[in-house]
């Protein structure tokens, strides 16, 4: 048996197809005056017209070097567009086995991972009849980062870095519960001032959020002007964020103990403005989609889930309190002191697309409603805590060029004291040690509960950081969500769902 190459030439002479079309009319009497191309090799007996070769096509090469895919290639008898050859139609070269695909009365189908509608590198693998969704796979793993195991090999002052690229669309909130987590086990409690800061830039992280999934979920329903109006006021909040912390994104502002540096003298100023602006655009929002027929009747009915499906799946976040379940964990186990601000946890009753909707717009509103209080109280003091052993030592100022050593303190330890610049080094190159233990730390995050399960052995590291990203557990649900509606359905579901997928393959 030997192996035959059919060069491209070959095979667009003979129109190799992906399969034989339904007017070709093959004729057992017609002469074989074109037979096969040159040395491919019969497997098995003619059957009809109908051969089992053994070529190489474009296309068909397998990577492991062995023997080419077994191919079937059918004669239709009739002139090719030259005028006198004999075309052949190639059948399931492209499948391992047709049968995968196709079942009795379905299709398997790919939706991703490069699809525009997928919120990153996600595949979702639906079977379907017909347009009708019978079940939906998430596959992930496409933009794996290894993040919890390099952390692992990092100090405990360095793991904010880390953590903050993961959900990349919410970074103070991964910053915040990683750091929450570090002090239980040290056994300490960040400065009043730190925590304020904290809660006032996760909610406008939160509006930014929900901002970009506003803007993308109006592009991929066709709603354009909600796509630029939302990307739009997401730079405000932006750049509020760059201007407390040097960074657009991946900030690394908030640290075990505290926060990398203090705000500016702007920075109540800079909140209120911001908060009376995005107001306004937030009605804007209102009246854009919920008087748009196409808007409401895409999402509404579509993607229900019931309080016990929720429960079951282990939903949480706006899916959760979308189905009418009172479910926050600001309000339910307060942490960075939000038991002391006057809010309403957003929960609505339809369980479906549109009540997500009007749940994360509401929602908004309510961070506004936090922010201007925390500004309003926003108490003096340091943001980091007193103890040498923990505390960053250096004094961090913001610069036109994003946060630096301030110059006087490079002066003291360059030239003052030896002291500070021997523990300057020290807890700068092997960091501080944590008491040996286990915690479990969540926040409320944009997307549901976000939580963190840090294990400590004593050492200057971690042993283990295990991340409860809400993206993670939500996909499971898009099968539910989708069972039984229509495959553009599938779209607005992942959309409900808001899945970042640098949270998920984490």
């Amino acid at each position: 048996m030997s192996d035959t190459n059919v060069d491209a030439d070959t095979a667009a002479e003979h129109h190799v197809g992906a399969g034989p079309r339904d007017d070709d009319h093959t004729h057992a009497d017609a002469p074989d005056t074109n037979p096969l191309p040159d040395g491919a090799a019969d497997r098995t007996d003619d059957v009809g017209e109908v051969r089992q070769t053994h070529a190489v096509l474009p296309g068909n090469t397998p990577d492991d070097g062995t023997d080419a895919a077994p191919i079937a290639l059918q004669r239709s008898g009739r002139p090719d567009h030259g005028g006198g050859g004999t075309e052949y139609w190639v059948e399931g070269a492209d499948w391992e086995s047709l049968d995968d695909a196709i079942g009795e009365s379905t299709l398997t189908i790919n939706m991703g991972p490069q699809h525009p509608s997928t919120h990153g590198v996600l595949r979702l693998v639906l079977e379907c009849e017909g347009e009708t969704v019978l079940a939906v796979e998430p596959v992930v793993g496409y933009l794996h980062t290894g993040i919890e195991k390099n952390a692992e090999f990092r100090t405990w002052a360095q793991g904010s870095t880390f953590f903050t690229r993961m959900d990349y669309l919410a970074p103070i909130f991964n910053e915040t519960a990683y750091s929450l987590g570090v002090e239980r086990l040290l056994d300490i409690e960040a400065p009043e001032r730190a925590q304020a800061i904290r809660v006032i830039l996760m909610e406008f992280n939160r509006i930014g959020s929900h901002l970009v999934w506003l803007a993308t979920g109006g592009m991929e329903l066709g709603q354009t002007t909600m796509m630029t109006s939302g990307f739009r006021e997401r730079e405000h909040v932006l750049d509020l964020l760059e201007s407390q912390t040097g960074l657009r994104m991946n900030h690394a502002y908030v640290r075990p103990g505290g926060l990398a540096n203090d705000v500016t003298e702007d920075f109540a100023e800079r909140c209120l403005k911001l908060a009376d602006y995005m107001e306004g655009r937030i009605g804007e929002y209102e009246q854009m989609l919920q008087k748009n027929p196409i808007w409401v009747s895409r999402l509404e009915g579509v993607g229900i889930m019931t309080p016990e499906e929720c429960a079951a799946m282990g939903v949480t976040g706006p899916i959760l309190r979308s189905a009418g379940v009172d479910w926050d964990l600001r309000k339910r186990q307060p942490y960075c002191g939000y038991e002391q601000y006057d809010f309403e946890a957003a929960v609505g009753h339809g369980a479906d697309c549109y009540e997500r909707f009007l749940l994360r717009v509401q929602e908004m509103r309510e961070s506004i409603s936090i922010a201007r209080q925390a500004v309003a109280t926003l108490p003096g003091g340091p943001v980091m805590v007193d103890d040498k052993r923990i505390a960053w030592p250096s004094k961090l100022a913001l610069g036109p060029d994003g946060i630096g050593n301030d110059p006087t303190y490079i002066r003291h330890i360059m030239g003052e004291s030896m002291e500070a610049l021997i523990n300057h080094f020290k807890i700068v190159t092997q960091g501080f040690a944590v008491p040996a233990g286990q915690v479990y730390q969540a926040v409320e995050g944009p997307r549901g509960e976000l939580g963190y399960s840090i294990t400590s052995t004593g050492t200057n590291r971690p042993y283990r950081v295990h991340v409860r990203d809400p993206s993670f557990v939500h996909l499971q649900s898009a099968d539910l969500m989708a069972r039984g509606h229509l495959i553009s359905d599938v779209i607005v579901v992942v959309a409900s769902i808001d899945p970042v997928m640098g949270g998920v393959d984490r």
